[in-house]
């Protein structure tokens, strides 16, 4: 009664009450109007101490029956009603002993099924940012009061703030799939995504194309005894083949995003059914060796495509008078095995890449919800760019040796078909002629690119999106 009376904005929350749906509405609708419209709901939002970008737009889109843009009361309470149901649902899933609370192993169970390990601590953070009345459990109306205005209804959409991304196209695709929920593999979401990110893969490259051109050149060429600069490297290729010859390559690389992109996906979905149990969410060691034996398939079906588009990167002018071209000479003289040159290396650089780049992305991740999670487990663009450049660039620094060898081995035949040494034999003689950091040549060009290839491709990925209707 006192509450009622006297504090009655304070008044407790009841789901079943079209009243509370009624003065929500009214506390929304700041034109009076009737309606309630994006702008409207993301200020309203702001105002109520809620911070979740793209909130708004995914409720009304959500709730919008009539497609005007705007929400009436009737829609309002509709969606708010479906809303909670599935919020309901996600609790009792998550409320493993059915006492009506969600507490820290809870938690962590329900996280480790999905293939996300949680220390203790992270746990009770994310208990913590729920948990209003200080108990460390939360019940089913501080679950709702938290969730109500978020648009993800189930435990698998809440943690895909955090889900590592191979939106970030730096040049090499040797990262882990991107996971879909079972929601996205029924609609056209999948595709769509995985079409703007073949898109900004493709603008990226294009745009990084000459760093890449000279991060080859100087893999193959470069050497104690013929040091190639940058400054020189880019003179020489202007002067042998004009302004245009910076892209030589380019075309090939473009063009195998689409059909490794696409037998990546179908074989990580078809490793993962191999080695989860029926029915069971697939944990994380077994994502790294799916995502792993994935990458072997991808790589293996267009390995032949790699060798071309190094062949083409150090062609001369006039040499090659395009893909199919370079393809004939090269099966005309030195046969069918040409095509794999360098195919060990380049499978063995599979393990090192994806085990390191996740282990840091892990890593990075959960030091950020350590310091910095308080209100929300939405770390924002920036952090989740930063965290998956860095751990790509960790991965690439420690296949890169192997990469270097996997180049030099698919040149090496047009270089001097009688010498052809083994990938052991080969990694020798550049550590005894150049030393250790003779594995590294072209390492210096190879970092230049990733911070613009992974801004274009950011950009061009959300663009994309938007354009294909993804919210």
């Amino acid at each position: 009664m006192y509450r009622t009376f006297l504090l009655s904005h304070a008044r407790c929350w009841d789901a079943d009450s079209k009243r509370s749906y009624q003065d929500l509405f009214e506390r929304l609708d700041t034109n009076k109007d009737g309606k309630l419209d994006v702008a409207e709901l993301r200020a309203g939002l702001k105002a109520m101490g809620i911070f979740r970008q793209g909130a708004a737009q995914k409720i009304v889109s959500s709730g919008d029956q009539n497609k005007d843009g705007s929400l009436d009361f009737k829609e309002f309470s509709q969606y708010l009603k479906e809303h909670e149901k599935k919020l309901r649902l996600t609790f009792k899933s998550l409320d493993r002993n059915n006492d009506g609370r969600i507490d820290a192993s809870e938690i962590q169970q329900s996280l480790a099924e999905l293939g996300m390990d949680v220390s203790r601590e992270n746990a009770l953070k994310i208990l913590q940012s729920m948990d209003i009345d200080g108990t460390m459990m939360v019940d089913w109306n501080e679950w709702r009061e938290h969730f109500l205005f978020c648009p993800a209804h189930n435990l698998e959409e809440i943690i895909r703030y955090w889900k590592h991304s191979s939106v970030l196209d730096i040049g090499d695709s040797l990262a882990i799939p991107d996971e879909f929920t079972a929601e996205e593999k029924s609609t056209s979401v999948w595709w769509k995504q995985l079409a703007s990110g073949a898109v900004a893969g493709a603008v990226s490259r294009t745009g990084t194309a000459p760093l890449d051109r000279m991060k080859v050149f100087m893999q193959v060429h470069s050497s104690q005894t013929n040091r190639i600069n940058l400054v020189g490297g880019f003179k020489q290729m202007i002067l042998e083949g004009g302004l245009a010859s910076l892209w030589r390559g380019n075309g090939i690389n473009v063009l195998k995003i689409a059909p490794e992109t696409a037998i990546k996906f179908m074989a990580y979905e078809q490793f993962k059914k191999l080695l989860s149990s029926e029915g069971k969410k697939i944990e994380t060691h077994k994502r790294f060796m799916a995502g792993s034996l994935a990458g072997a398939t991808a790589q293996t079906a267009i390995y032949p495509m790699e060798v071309l588009k190094t062949r083409l990167t150090l062609g001369k002018t006039g040499q090659y008078q395009g893909m199919f071209h370079c393809a004939k000479q090269i099966l005309r003289k030195e046969g069918i095995k040409a095509f794999y040159k360098g195919y060990v290396p380049n499978l063995m650089g599979i393990i090192p890449y994806a085990g390191i780049d996740l282990a840091v992305y892990e890593t990075l991740k959960n030091t950020w919800l350590s310091h910095h999670a308080k209100d929300s487990a939405n770390p924002g663009v920036l952090v989740l760019v930063a965290c998956g450049t860095m751990s790509s660039t960790c991965g690439q620094l420690a296949s890169y040796p192997l990469a270097l060898v996997r180049t030099r081995m698919q040149a090496r035949a047009s270089l001097d078909a009688s010498d052809q040494p083994s990938m052991s034999s080969l990694m020798k003689k550049i550590v005894a002629k150049d030393g250790f950091f003779g594995l590294y040549r072209g390492i210096l060009p190879n970092f230049m690119k990733v911070i613009p290839a992974v801004s274009i491709s950011y950009v061009v990925y959300e663009y994309m999106k938007t354009g294909l209707g993804i919210s």
